[in-house]
This record gives C-alpha cells, structure tokens and sequence, in this order.
C-alpha cells in the first residue's frame, strides 16, 4: 500500500477521476480543443506543468506553469515527483505526480497536454489514462497552418512540419492513444473530444458502482 498517498487522503475523496492526455502536432489546434473539454467538463482541470524556463511577461506562475530553478526541478526528477519530464533545448518540462493522484482521488478530470514521448511515459505509469491525438485533415492543411501563423521563417516552419510528420507517425504506430479526431472542423472536433471524455468517464464510473 502506498502510505505516502494515504496520507492526502480526504473524507470526501471518490477516487473515480482520470486522466485525459491530448497531444498533436504544432499548428493543429490542441490547446483551443482542450481548453473546450477543460470548460465544458465538470470537475476538469487542466495539468500545470513544472518548467525551468524564465515566465514571460504574459505568464502567471501556479496558472501557466510552476516556474522553477534547475537545481528544483533536478531535485523533484530524484525524488520521482514527476509523473513525465522532457528537456527541449536546455529547457526542463514535467507533469507533477503528487497534483494529478490528489485531483484523481477527488474524483476530477486531469488534462494533460503533452508531446508524445511524454504520453508514453504517462501511460506506463498509469495505464488507465485515456489519450486523445489531434490530426490534422491532411498534411498539406497543417503546413498551411504553419505558414498562415506567421511567427517564422520557412525553414522553421518546414522543420516544425517534419516534427509533426513525425509525431503523427509515432501516434499511429505506439499503444498510446485511444482517439484519434480530426481538427477539420474546429466545432466538430470540440465535440467529439468532449464526448469522448464523458463517454469514457460514464463507462468508467458505472464499471466501479455506486
């Protein structure tokens, strides 16, 4: 039994939440989707991630990330508090454990939105986890996402474009996600996502009983 986690315990925990991780390509439009099921979900919140990259001056910490020195996050990795963790040129990213098992026993709805690799490590370590991936409706719609975003040059934009080739290829081939939707229609998207959550959460939660 794990008595460090007994010890958060609350009267009125339910233990019936779960995890949702979305992931999808740059330009595909996963964040827009997934702050739509974090709205439209009762009892959802949305995972902050630890990250040692300096906030900018639209960031809050605690609401867009928990902003942390290198020598914390070093820290946090040897004493297992991440549930995943990447470093993406220099800059650590992790998705603290302790957070998502206290909001899953309080029976809520934990959005991650993570990088593949990361929903890998997620879920082999909850393998329970529902996992959502955002498509594009072709590859030539997400290149032109790419360059209608205006923020980079076309060798930035033709290296995010192999990333996400990429990335859609090693969703496909790995056991991770149970979703696959289609951003063709934004709307349309929205609700399948949404729907697909509250199915999975109604079926869980009539499997365990009152």
């Amino acid at each position: 039994m794990d008595h460090t986690h007994q010890r958060h315990r609350l009267a009125s925990d339910t233990d019936d939440g779960m995890i949702a991780v979305f992931s999808g390509p740059s330009g595909v439009g996963k964040t827009t989707i997934t702050r739509a099921v974090e709205r439209s979900i009762p009892g959802a919140v949305f995972s902050v991630s630890a990250t040692t990259r300096p906030p900018t001056s639209a960031d809050v910490d605690g609401v867009d990330y928990h902003f942390v020195s290198d020598a914390q996050f070093e820290g946090m990795i040897a004493r297992n508090e991440f549930l995943e963790w990447v470093d993406l040129f220099g800059r650590k990213y992790g998705t603290p454990r302790l957070w998502v098992q206290e909001q899953i026993a309080r029976g809520r709805l934990v959005i991650l939105e993570i990088d593949v690799v990361g929903a890998h490590k997620v879920r082999s370590q909850v393998p329970d986890a529902f996992g959502v991936f955002i498509l594009p409706p072709s590859e030539e719609a997400l290149l032109g996402r790419l360059r209608a975003r205006k923020r980079e040059d076309e060798a930035v934009i033709q290296r995010r474009f192999a990333e996400a080739r990429r990335e859609i290829a090693q969703a496909h081939a790995g056991n991770i996600y149970d979703r696959f939707i289609v951003n063709d229609v934004l709307e349309r998207a929205i609700d399948e996502a949404v729907g697909a959550v509250n199915e999975q959460l109604a079926r869980r939660r009539s499997r365990r009983g009152p």
